[in-house]
């Protein structure tokens, strides 16, 4: 372990991996192996170790959703070594503060009693009085006084921002991401993955700024340190710093964010109830009513976060909350950068009726270009720039999602093209394909001299179905045809045929 110290680096494993192959010839393949999984539990152990040597030992945040929130527990004695929850009453915003700093986690951002829970655990009985600079909750001055009772619902519920930045950018909410951890601010390294949209809303939910709309990798002259998010840990809901490993590299990652607008509990990034930030002093989300919304200002909301023209606008489309209602109309011309950049009523609105809440949905940003018509051509998605998309094994199976979101019926075929030198490109994460997410929310920032060109039916379901005597065109490699269901030239069984292909996943 001299070589790499103690830093359990995914370079490290592979160096060692590809020394291991190299010197098969001298030693069994197995124990090399082997070598190298002691190795990396050896690494595992020694991180938990120092972990556990610079957590705080005298506060922890407990059943909350990441290690910067949860309901606030205290060891009481040290000698006796237990925990006691803390009274709201005993607690203010100052001694959040030093709570959240010890923690190794962002400002407070939400102070509440019973937040995450009641228990029947022993209280803390003094009030901290902290002046907000101390290193440590213990270090802080506390009452003479010994409270003997707190009130059911008033243990201390603490959620601190969690420790993550965009810098660089021309607001807060893009920029290069960087990420604290163990004292130490670097900025993330792309995975060996990538990292899609899935991955960069996580980065935008903890800075609370608004839907993803754009992630990229930029690389730099030389490697750095960096800290490596794993992909898969921040899909199954963890916090990015819960997921990190030390690395060097010198490809990071740029994102940006929606600043006040977001679209959540939808089915892709570009659908979902729409959230308007309404007060950057407060920081909450409002709701907005179906009634101060229209066709223009929709049109502003999917341009600002990347998408498509506006498909659907409808009440209620992606559930109903109790959350606040934005309380002015909107008033867009339809031709603005942002929600917030256009006219508002003088007037408030104090009331809206159940099931009014915006629902929208957005097209998505995919196309075909260079074909004989909008169903054929080269693949190309937009997620901040528009660029041709790869993938490898990209079937009709896969090829069926993009001629869905784009309207044209089934796939009829799909092959790749190579060009004469590299380009940028957004490469297709097929596994991301298969969950049933959209396009742009499964692309990653990569460079290749291959493209893919499809071929859609040019038929949505309901054409076949209602319109079947119409002329359709089906298109190869070299030509289009036209058939007519109701001409007895046309092959047996086609609108059948086209329609069973329209059904399939």
């Amino acid at each position: 372990m001299s070589e790499c110290g103690m830093l359990c680096t995914v370079s490290c494993v592979v160096r060692r991996l590809e020394r291991c192959y190299e010197s098969t010839a001298h030693s069994p393949f197995t124990r090399c192996c082997l070598m190298i999984f002691l190795f990396y539990i050896c690494c595992l152990l020694s991180l938990s170790v120092l972990s556990s040597i610079i957590s705080p030992d005298s506060v922890r945040l407990v059943d909350g959703t990441s290690l910067c929130s949860g309901r606030l527990e205290v060891k009481s004695d040290q000698s006796n070594q237990w925990w006691s929850s803390v009274c709201e009453a005993d607690f203010d915003q100052q001694d959040a503060e030093v709570v959240c700093r010890e923690l190794g986690c962002g400002a407070p951002s939400v102070l509440k009693g019973a937040l995450y829970g009641e228990v029947e655990a022993p209280m803390w009985t003094k009030e901290f009085q902290c002046g907000g600079n101390e290193s440590a909750l213990l270090d802080c001055r506390s009452s003479g006084s010994a409270r003997n009772t707190c009130s059911p619902g008033k243990a201390v519920g603490l959620t601190c921002s969690e420790p993550v930045r965009l810098v660089g950018g021309d607001n807060r909410c893009a920029g290069t991401l960087e990420l604290k951890h163990q004292g130490d601010w670097r900025p993330v390294g792309d995975s060996l993955s990538g990292w899609t949209l899935k991955e960069a809303a996580v980065a935008c939910g903890e800075l609370d700024c608004g839907s993803p709309v754009s992630v990229l990798r930029k690389e730099e002259s030389s490697d750095r340190r960096v800290w490596r998010v794993r992909s898969n840990c921040v899909q199954s809901g963890s916090a990015l710093r819960d997921c990190v490993t030390s690395d060097s590299s010198s490809y990071i990652l740029d994102l940006a964010c929606s600043d006040s607008v977001r679209l959540v509990n939808g089915t892709s990034l570009c659908s979902g109830r729409l959230e308007v930030k309404s007060d950057q002093s407060n920081q909450w989300w409002s709701s907005v009513c179906e009634a101060d919304f229209d066709k223009q200002d929709a049109e502003v909301v999917c341009r600002e976060l990347g998408c498509g023209a506006p498909s659907v606008l409808q009440g209620a489309l992606y559930g109903e909350v109790e959350s606040p209602m934005w309380t002015k109309e909107f008033q867009c011309g339809g031709n603005e950068s942002a929600l917030l950049d256009c006219r508002s009523s003088g007037s408030a609105r104090n009331t809206c009726s159940p099931g009014k809440a915006v629902g929208l949905t957005c097209s998505e940003s995919v196309r075909l270009v260079g074909g004989d018509g909008r169903c054929a051509g080269t693949l190309e998605v937009k997620q901040g720039k528009w660029r041709p998309a790869f993938g490898y094994g990209w079937t009709l199976k896969k090829a069926a999602v993009a001629c869905r979101e784009l309207d044209c019926g089934s796939a009829v075929s799909v092959g790749r093209r190579k060009e004469s030198k590299d380009r940028p490109v957004w490469w297709i994460r097929s596994a991301c394909i298969h969950s049933g997410s959209a396009l742009r929310d499964c692309v990653t920032s990569d460079s290749s001299s291959y493209i893919l060109d499809l071929t859609c039916s040019g038929k949505t379901i309901s054409d076949i179905i209602c319109d079947c005597n119409v002329p359709m065109l089906t298109h190869t490699h070299t030509h289009t045809h036209t058939h007519t269901c109701r001409d007895a030239s046309s092959p047996p069984g086609l609108c059948r045929g086209l329609l069973s292909k329209a059904l399939k996943p």
